[in-house]
């Protein structure tokens, strides 16, 4: 009976224990269908309908009495859940203070984690939560301190720091590593909140601390306390070159493995320490030869036992590199670097090969030799098809590139725009190209050959301080090189669609040298016997059909320009007839004087409504005044030959301005004609008035 009773006992035992499993895996069964059905449904709507339905069932369950510990830790957990998916629990949060006061542990750190996944160290709830946390630091559990070392990294804000400070300095010396590390992770967020150490952080011997722990026998411990004192060295590293020597000795233990085999990824030794160790030595020998001399030997040793047989071994030669092209350079270091970079560039992985061209850059910088080794690789990587690849080539090129090799460079630049659709590329192609021919031209005609090249493929990409660049180099060009751009640009105007930027700089090199654009045309007149004249129509039918393209809008700019090169002519016709002074003799006239011409010519200064009359009286005035310039004593004739050369100037000016006036589908051949005739019949009519007039001052 005994043996009954014995057995009973345990089967009653045995169902208490079951019912209390099954109880206790009663909210992880519902989390996991939760996570299922947000994971089932097809819409956001029917999410929002299950995520409303479970925030309703927490609230629910969060304000019934007497809640079960492991019950309260599993419901913090889905309130997360819904605060991941973007929904609004702010009705959790007090809630989840009060179980981070709870002595149960794992009720704790469920509690902790739901506060820094809710709040942030700008909240005001976080005053709320200070005082359990120094209840914790002072625990005698370390699971306990290390979650609150843990949430005082995230959640503690400056103003705050002093609270907590002591009780971090002193668990810098608590004897389970864990908590060391994480003491030192929470200085290393105070240092980052307190930079300059001007606030709470002032008066601390932090740098004593961490020093001390840059010795800690764990070597995890010792890891934390590297990235703390990168942190501080960012900030100022002269304090810290007397430890050149510790940071050396640790760099070549690492690498002759003295660490424990845990600490190895992929069979190399710590690489992460490796690589931290390496960016606080091209800080702290960051132009300072005396203290570079004492890092040479450990990084050439680390350069030989790095090797590429995986990403990590990568990452550490692209590491050695870097900091071997931060210090105080080294000839067999950066020797040994480039034989490096020849492996990255050669690679097929678009990943290594952008790595290989930034730390060729970062090599050039130094000594531009080693980049001709490599010539044919970097170009090579134009034709990648990754865009990123080819943004950075085209950075090291354009820094790399000579007088020797200009041409070669420009021209694959150029192929690559006529090919490139990406319009970042694109526009970083123009001004490259244009820069490099600026600065290397072997030529004048080739730098005019560039010039045009550019404005016809990427003209859209070309803004007005690039526009003035090209126009600069253009007016200092001798003469037989402004003859070749006038005779390239003039065919230009005839094409029915052009660049905006393209046809305003073609205008401005016509207006700029009218004798040799003229001379294009073939044509046996001479500027002031006809040949002006043809090339004024074929500058007023450019604008035109601008006009026209563009329906008026946009247009503005080019007809200003147009106008510009229409008075030009005009005043350079009168005075070749009248062996007078030159425009291009006038006072402030040449571009070098002269900081931005397109403000002048390429940038609309009328109102669209006004530009007829202002237009008119715009181009008058100028010419009158080069008219006046002309040397005094000639005949009637001559003068005669003057107004009437100004006359036709006013005429082309009205014609240009009422051609762009028309809207598109109104510039119809009918339009032009119309304007065309009124600006002959009023052409008459002021030269007749204008001469007369003259005669009879010059009579009188």
């Amino acid at each position: 009976m005994s043996e009954v009773s014995r057995m009973m006992a345990k089967l009653g035992v045995a169902k208490a224990l079951l019912r209390q499993g099954v109880a206790s895996l009663g909210p992880n069964m519902e989390f996991e269908s939760l996570v299922r059905a947000i994971g089932e449904c097809k819409s956001k709507q029917e999410e929002d309908r299950i995520m409303s339905g479970e925030i309703a069932t927490l609230k629910q369950r969060f304000a019934a009495p007497g809640l079960d510990r492991a019950r309260g830790r599993e419901y913090m957990v889905r309130a997360i859940y819904c605060e991941m998916l973007g929904h609004d629990v702010s009705w959790a949060h007090v809630k989840a203070m009060q179980l981070a006061s709870e002595p149960n542990i794992l009720t704790k750190k469920a509690a902790y984690l739901a506060m820094s996944q809710f709040l942030d160290h700008n909240s005001e709830l976080v005053l709320l939560l200070v005082n359990t946390l120094l209840i914790d630091l002072r625990s005698d559990n370390f699971v306990a301190v290390c979650t609150a070392l843990t949430v005082a990294t995230k959640l503690i804000s400056a103003e705050l720091i002093s609270a907590v400070l002591p009780l971090v300095l002193e668990r810098l010396h608590h004897p389970k590593e864990n908590v060391r590390k994480k003491a030192v992770m929470a200085l290393l967020r105070f240092l980052q909140l307190d930079p300059l150490r001007e606030g709470p952080l002032a008066g601390a011997d932090v740098d004593r601390h961490l020093r001390t722990m840059l010795c800690d026998k764990d070597p995890s411990v010792m890891s934390a306390s590297l990235s703390a004192l990168h942190e501080a060295i960012k900030m100022d590293p002269a304090p810290y070159k007397n430890l050149i020597p510790s940071f050396t000795s640790i760099l070549k233990q690492v690498t002759d493995h003295r660490l424990p085999k845990s600490y190895d990824y992929h069979r190399f030794p710590a690489p992460f320490i490796q690589i931290k160790l390496l960016k606080i030595l091209a800080l702290l020998g960051a132009g300072d030869r005396a203290a570079s001399e004492n890092m040479y030997t450990v990084i050439g040793a680390t350069m030989r036992r790095a090797n590429g047989s995986h990403a990590i071994g990568n990452a550490l030669t692209y590491e050695i590199i870097r900091t071997v092209t931060a210090i105080f350079p080294n000839p067999a270091l950066l020797s040994n670097a480039a034989d490096a970079v020849a492996a990255f560039l050669k690679s097929t992985s678009h990943n290594l090969r952008y790595v290989g061209i930034d730390a060729l850059a970062g090599i050039v910088k130094i000594n531009p030799r080693y980049a001709q080794e490599h010539d044919a690789a970097v170009m090579n990587c134009l034709e990648d098809p990754d865009d990123t690849l080819k943004l950075k080539t085209l950075q090291l090129l354009h820094t790399m590139t000579k007088a020797s090799s200009v041409e070669s460079v420009v021209q694959r630049m150029l192929s690559l725009l006529r090919t490139s659709t990406d319009e970042h590329i694109r526009k970083d192609i123009v001004a490259k190209a244009v820069s490099l021919a600026e600065r290397y031209a072997p030529s004048p005609s080739w730098f005019v050959s560039v010039v045009m090249q550019v404005l016809e493929l990427g003209g859209d990409h070309v803004d007005a301080p690039l526009a003035h660049a090209m126009m600069r180099q253009l007016s200092q060009v001798d003469a037989a090189a402004q003859a070749e751009a006038a005779s390239a640009f003039l065919p230009m105007l005839d094409r029915p669609k052009l660049p905006d930027m393209l046809l305003r700089v073609a205008l401005w090199v016509l207006g700029e040298f009218p004798v040799a654009a003229v001379a294009a045309e073939g044509s046996s007149r001479g500027l002031s016997n006809g040949g002006g004249a043809a090339l004024l129509s074929r500058i007023v039918a450019a604008a035109a059909r601008r006009a026209a393209a563009t329906a008026g809008h946009g247009s503005h700019a080019a007809a200003a320009c147009a106008l510009s090169a229409c008075t030009k002519i005009v005043c350079a016709a009168a005075a070749a007839h009248g062996g007078g002074a030159s425009l291009r003799a006038s006072p402030g006239r040449r571009l070098g004087q002269d900081p931005a011409p397109l403000a002048r010519c390429a940038v609309d200064p009328y109102p669209p409504g006004l530009m007829t009359a202002t237009g008119w009286r715009w181009a008058t005035a100028t010419a009158q005044c080069q008219a006046t310039a002309i040397r005094r004593g000639r005949e009637t004739a001559t003068a005669r030959s003057r107004v009437t050369a100004m006359a036709v100037s006013g005429a082309m000016a009205v014609a240009l301005s009422q051609a762009t006036a028309t809207p598109s589908g109104q510039a119809t051949a009918k339009a032009r004609s119309r304007a065309k005739a009124a600006a002959r019949r009023r052409a008459t009519a002021t030269a007749r008035s204008r001469a007369t007039a003259m005669a009879w001052s010059r009579a009188t």
